[in-house]
Order: C-alpha cells, then structure tokens, then sequence
C-alpha cells in the first residue's frame, strides 16, 4: 500500500493507493505543522510500503512529513520533481522547471482522464487556470489571488471599516460594502474562466471541459456559466501516474 501526499499552501491531502485504486481523499489545515488529527490517522495505518508526494508548502511540513513517514514505516518519501523528458503533456513554460509540480500534475491526470481540449482550475490559496490540448499541448495559463487573498489584498490597502470586513456574502449585488466585497471576490475568477473557456473552444475549435479542484472548489462551482468536473483529488490522481 502506498501513502500518496499533496502537500498545499495551506492544506495537507492525501489518500492510499493500492497500485489499482486510489481511495478517498483526506484533508487537514496544516498552519504550518502538521495537525493532530492528521497524525492519529496516520498512526492507525498499516502495510504502508511507499510514500510519495508534492510539495508546494511550507519546508516545515515537507520536513514533519519526512520525519512522521521515517518514524511510522521506516519510509523516506519520494517527493515528485518536474520532468519535461517524460512529461505526457508539454509544457508552454521556456523554462518548465518554472511551472509549479501541482499544476503539472494536475495536467497529466487531465490528460490521462479526457480527452480533447481542457482548462484546468485550482482554486485555492491562489486560483490558477491551465489550457490543455487534446494532444497534451499546455498552452499556458493565468494565476489569481485566492478568494480570501483578493478579500485580504482590498482590506490591507484600504480604510474599509472592520463590520464591513466579515460579510461572506455570495449575492449577485451586494447591498453593503462587506457584501460587494465578497461578490466580486467570487464572480470575478468565475467571470474569467468563463472568458477563458470561449478563448480556449475559439483556438481550439472544439468545445473544452472545464475542470476544477482546490480547497474551495464548491465555492466557486455554483457560480460557473459551463458545465464544471468536480476533481478534489487531481494533483494525487497525478502522483500515481508517475513512475
């Protein structure tokens, strides 16, 4: 049994594969540590032969999760690298080196799980889209603040008042300021997926799929125009694609 990781900004995910299925995905904060539940959950696992994971978090955790995975199965984990030379996509990056491991493994699962053309969206601590061709060509890709991030962003470089600063809102038209705040921070990346789709079926000359994961995800669904595949599990679906 392998213990696969998806180490985030903000968030630890993982599930187990057993060379055929991958099984519900787990989630947990992280703050930076690894979190007590995470830990008694591990503690309860058995047979784990392999620990493979992505990290795009903070060092601390990578190197918690280093120690917690030596310490519970004599297993150091292989951490996932980048590699353009056996990439089934092609990245658009000059540089692919550049371009984050959870948005290239977010790719190759996309690739592997539909074909035709794809736009690829993390919505997470940041909100990040990705074009894909049928024939794995990744055309680029556009990167947003989270939705807390474009909250945190206006109230820091403004004199907004703290009872405007808690309003979640999610309304079409807000009728006080905390309300237009967070409708803008929600419909303005779904405004630009939907943008994005129409570019990537006019060059594509074929209708895309849209594709979306993340921590907050659901948030954003509701809010897009086109069919969206809900995938919580993209990035650990790419681990297990890797050799």
């Amino acid at each position: 049994m392998q213990l696969i990781i998806d180490i985030g900004n903000t968030s630890i995910k993982w599930a187990l594969w057993d060379g055929h299925t991958l099984s519900d995905m787990h989630r947990a904060r992280h703050h930076s540590a690894l979190p007590i539940d995470l830990l008694a959950a591990w503690e309860s696992l058995e047979d784990i032969g392999k620990v493979r994971a992505c990290n795009v978090g903070p060092d601390t955790v990578k190197e918690a999760i280093t120690h917690i995975s030596e310490t519970l199965w004599q297993q150091s984990p292989h951490f996932i690298n980048l590699d353009p030379t056996h990439s089934p996509v092609h990245i658009a990056y000059p540089d692919p080196s550049r371009l984050g491991v959870d948005r290239w493994l977010s790719l190759c699962a996309a690739h592997r799980l539909y074909p035709g053309p794809k736009l690829i969206m993390h919505i997470g601590t940041a909100i990040t889209y990705d074009a894909l061709l049928g024939d794995g060509q990744h055309l680029g890709g556009h990167i947003l603040p989270g939705i807390e991030a474009l909250r945190a962003a206006l109230f820091s470089t403004t004199q907004i008042p703290p009872e405007d600063r808690t309003d979640p809102g999610n309304t079409l038209w807000g009728t006080n300021t905390g309300q237009c705040i967070a409708a803008a921070c929600l419909h303005a990346p779904a405004a630009l997926a939907d943008r994005l789709w129409h570019q990537l079926r006019k060059q594509s000359a074929s209708t895309p799929r849209l594709l979306i994961t993340g921590g907050d995800a659901e948030r954003l669904s509701p809010l897009l125009t086109h069919p969206s595949f809900h995938h919580p599990d993209l990035v650990l679906q790419g681990i297990v694609q890797q050799q």
